[in-house]
């Protein structure tokens, strides 16, 4: 995780889990810059079009609450909330 974090490019991951961060990170940080080719090049490693649509379903809820949070000054909770919530999603999943 913390190679990941540190640089998902050069991380020891799945080259499917690597091209998926990458699309993800044009989609949150240039998604002006998204087209269908930087889709079909995530495709062409293998990758399921339901996998790009439910990662780009929880990215878009990610970027938005953060966009809310950042400009309306939302609190963020406390270090403990982070590791019970990634618990309960590792356990759950996203569904409701």
């Amino acid at each position: 995780m913390k190679a990941v974090l540190a640089d998902y490019r050069t991380a020891p991951i799945d080259e499917k889990l690597r091209a998926m961060l990458g699309l993800l990170e044009t989609f949150t940080q240039r998604p002006d810059e998204l087209t269908a080719a930087d889709v079909r090049a995530v495709l062409a490693t293998g990758v399921s079009r339901e996998a790009i649509r439910d990662a780009f379903y929880v990215a878009f809820l990610f970027n938005t609450y953060d966009r809310l949070a950042d400009t309306l000054g939302w609190d963020l909770p406390e270090d403990r909330y982070y590791a019970k919530a990634g618990k309960f999603l590792l356990k759950q999943g996203y569904r409701l």
